[in-house]
């Protein structure tokens, strides 16, 4: 009888908080920590047949002391500020309320890329006298990454398979990050207290995204919203085949027009090709001079990697083209030939396998493979940038392991001044390693490699590789800025 009329009591006070049904039962998780506080329940207690607000759930087991850390965990709150949603390479303010005085946590970072591989992150941190955490101003003691990184849980994210490249290629879809909060530090890491999701888009509100399959241009434009004028920009992101539109998406945004294209191996192109043709670039440049909001004279070459040859190439042999972004590629011709008109215009600088360098977690190291391009027998694979009337700005990382890309930037300024030339902006970040990309993605040291058909080590310390993204990514907006004047107001997206 006592246990009949407890029953009763419990159910009189859950009640108050919703109907019940017949034949479905109650989840305490779904109540809030007001309505907890209203319960006393000293024992475990199942309540069959029940439905409260709604809310269809398996069972419900719950004791005082469950109550007492679901309201624990109520009151946390992780927020992303300005706001869950922003672009890519926009920082956030990551911050934590509600924990207890000098309490530990783990905080952990996930998301899963085009390929469908997870790239997770995690660092431990001791809330202050307030119950507060800011990861701008407070010091992760261990995890991930160490030391006050307020974008450390996005730069420091690895691949849950080892050696993947993180994928985010098509700027339709944003880069989704989800944030959480758990008890504990990493080696004795509880329940999760509280999580937030951050949508990363790659393209601002009102950018406009074409593809382009015009004569050999395969790739997509996006320009800015409103009526322009804006600066022109022709974006090769790597060989390898296919199309990234991440940083093409991310300059439109920023207020440039940009057509990026594929340098070979689409589904519309050869995937095996002996030859680059310079035709297919100078097809490029004119379609972009045709564009109706284009306002600069000429247009600008953003380049990477290998695509750094053809960015020098085309400001040596075509024209039309005012300012070249260097970004640790090479001062010679590599991989193919380079055709112009029919006629062959560059060699290819050649590599000694046998100089590749073998670790012992697998990858290898390239870098000292490629040949000297200013030995007499390379010299018909050096690009002669000295009759370029363009602006460069050379970008070396100082521990790029794929290839010697400071030692080509110095010898590219020493030609050019040797020539009385003064067209140029070098800079060199120490730490780094080869892909130098837009800020925040998460930082890769090693993956497949595509011409030396294996995974190659690609350079760079996490920390200093991920702060050299950054001062790099405006470095390219102020120099295509200042070299691609346009006349006219321009219009920024907005999210």
């Amino acid at each position: 009888m006592e246990s009949t009329n407890r029953k009763r009591s419990t159910s009189a006070r859950v009640a108050r908080f919703g109907s019940f049904t017949p034949n479905c039962e109650v989840s305490i998780l779904n109540w809030g920590a007001t309505q907890l506080a209203g319960l006393h329940l000293w024992k475990t207690l199942t309540l069959p047949g029940n439905t409260i607000n709604g809310v269809v759930t398996s069972h419900v087991i719950f004791t005082n002391n469950d109550i007492q850390k679901s309201k624990m965990s109520a009151q946390v709150r992780l927020r992303l500020l300005p706001s869950t949603r922003c672009l890519f390479d926009d920082p956030i303010q990551v911050k934590i309320a509600g924990l207890r005085p000098k309490q530990e946590v783990t905080v952990e970072a996930s998301s899963t890329d085009e390929k469908g591989v997870v790239f997770s992150s995690s660092a431990t941190y001791r809330s202050d006298s307030n119950g507060e955490i800011h990861l701008d101003r407070d010091v992760s003691l261990g995890g991930s990454y160490c030391g006050v990184e307020p974008m450390g849980l996005l730069w420091s994210m690895k691949p849950a398979v080892s050696f993947k490249r993180f994928q985010k290629t098509n700027a339709l879809s944003p880069h989704v990050v989800n944030f959480s909060v758990h008890e504990g530090g990493e080696e004795k890491r509880g329940r999760m207290l509280a999580e937030v999701t951050n949508e990363r888009l790659l393209m601002g509100e009102g950018i406009s995204r074409v593809p382009v399959r015009e004569g050999n241009i395969c790739g997509v434009l996006f320009t800015p919203p409103g009526r322009g004028l804006f600066p022109a920009v022709l974006d090769l992101y790597t060989s390898g085949g296919g199309l990234s539109e991440r940083r093409a998406a991310l300059l439109a945004s920023r207020g440039f027009l940009v057509l990026t294209m594929t340098l070979y191996g689409s589904e519309e192109q050869p995937k095996n090709i002996q030859r680059m043709h310079l035709d297919n670039f100078e097809e490029a440049i004119e379609f972009l001079k045709k564009q109706d909001k284009v306002g600069s004279k000429g247009v600008g070459v953003i380049t990477l990697s290998k695509s750094g040859d053809l960015g020098l190439s085309i400001a040596s042999y075509l024209s039309s083209v005012d300012a070249v972004i260097w970004i640790n590629g090479c001062s010679a011709n590599t991989a193919f030939p380079l055709y112009y008109k029919n006629k062959q215009i560059l060699s290819t600088l050649s590599c000694d396998m046998e100089k590749v360098i073998h670790t012992q977690s697998g990858p290898v190291i390239t870098k000292y493979a490629v040949q000297d391009p200013l030995k007499e027998e390379n010299r018909t694979a050096l690009i002669p940038i000295e009759r370029s009337k363009a602006q460069f700005l050379f970008v070396a990382s100082e521990d790029d392991l794929n290839w010697d890309s400071k030692g080509y930037m110095m010898e590219m300024v020493e030609r050019l001044k040797h020539h009385g030339k003064q067209n140029f902006e070098s800079v060199c970040y120490p730490g780094a390693g080869h892909y130098l990309e837009p800020p925040y993605g998460p930082y890769c040291p090693s993956s497949y490699h595509v011409y030396a058909k294996t995974r190659v080590m690609w350079g760079g310390e996490p920390a200093a590789h991920a702060a050299a993204e950054v001062q790099l990514w405006k470095k390219i907006q102020e120099f295509f800025g200042t070299h691609l004047r346009c006349d006219t107001p321009q219009t920024y997206a907005k999210l």
